[in-house]
């Protein structure tokens, strides 16, 4: 007879799981239940039973394994939530959770390279193959518009208006935004397509990048094709896909585009997000306080 483990024979829990999936992503659904089990595991006990002092005990015990400050504090929001829900079907009087402090998140700067190291990033993805020049491309517009990976493998051929230079981006919550396209991007582009010329086409839903059979790349082929574009270069300098939109933000800021236009070319809901590229280079920062400030 298999005896059920502790987040299985937790009906609370399991209520609650199911009314989240009507609500949220599969992927969210799954990573609070692995929070829940995470909890009941510690417990040897439903995760419903838990008190503000056992919550306490965990979040010390996770401190203790090493955890990140940042896993900590998700593991402790998804348990809020599950209280939360119990205590609006009045199903219990308090939140247990309600009270447990959540640890800081550090907020770890975006890695960037400078413009010499994009350069020679830019300049070692240049093979000649069909696929080499497929991945040129990507890395031109990344870089060239500051598009996120879901954004780029998301594009469409109709996308883009290669003659006008603009790329239609649909972003985070379906936002639709308009980015200029560079020049360099612009050739890298044409000729991608100039070599794609006289392959079955789908009509508008084309993808711009596309793999075998001209099927829409995943975000983990753009990831392991920027690494493969860029060879040893990417390896020396730890450089990934969202490094290059992280590139493409802070390099408009050190030329002096203004923190409002950087926000809409990057499609960041709040102006908070666009922030953190302040923060990213010291001396720049070091010259606007010497510029501006009358005692400095």
């Amino acid at each position: 007879m298999t005896i059920p483990s502790p987040q299985q024979a937790d009906p609370e829990m399991e209520r609650y799981l199911l009314l989240l999936a009507a609500q949220r992503s599969p992927r969210t659904v799954d990573a609070y239940r692995r929070d829940l089990a995470a909890l009941a595991t510690f417990l040897d006990a439903p995760a419903s039973t838990a008190t503000t002092e056992s919550l306490e005990a965990w979040v010390a015990s996770m401190r203790a394994a090493g955890l990140a400050p940042s896993t900590i504090a998700r593991r402790i929001a998804a348990v809020r939530s599950a209280f939360r829900h119990q205590v609006l079907l009045g199903h219990r009087a308090d939140n247990p959770a309600a009270e447990v402090a959540t640890p800081k998140r550090c907020r770890k700067l975006p890695r960037t390279l400078s413009p010499f190291e994009s350069e020679r990033l830019i300049e070692a993805a240049n093979g000649t193959t069909p696929r080499a020049m497929r991945d040129r491309a990507l890395v031109e517009l990344m870089y060239g518009a500051g598009l996120r990976v879901s954004e780029t493998v998301g594009l469409a051929r109709t996308s883009v208006d290669i003659d006008a230079r603009i790329v239609r981006v649909i972003g985070k919550g379906d936002k639709e935004r308009i980015v200029p396209l560079g020049a360099h991007a612009k050739v890298a582009l044409l000729a991608m397509l100039r070599d794609r010329r006289g392959a079955p086409g789908r009509g508008d839903d084309e993808p711009l990048f596309q793999g075998p059979g001209g099927r829409r790349l995943s975000g983990r082929t753009v990831q392991r094709s920027v690494h493969a574009a860029l060879g040893e270069v990417a390896q020396q300098t730890g450089v990934s896909p969202h490094a290059l939109r992280h590139s493409f933000a802070s390099h408009l800021l050190d030329a002096g585009a203004e923190l409002r236009a950087i926000q809409e070319l990057l499609g960041h809901a709040s102006l908070a997000s666009t922030q953190v590229y302040t923060q990213v280079n010291p001396k720049r920062l070091r010259k606007a306080y010497e510029k501006a400030h009358p005692r400095a």
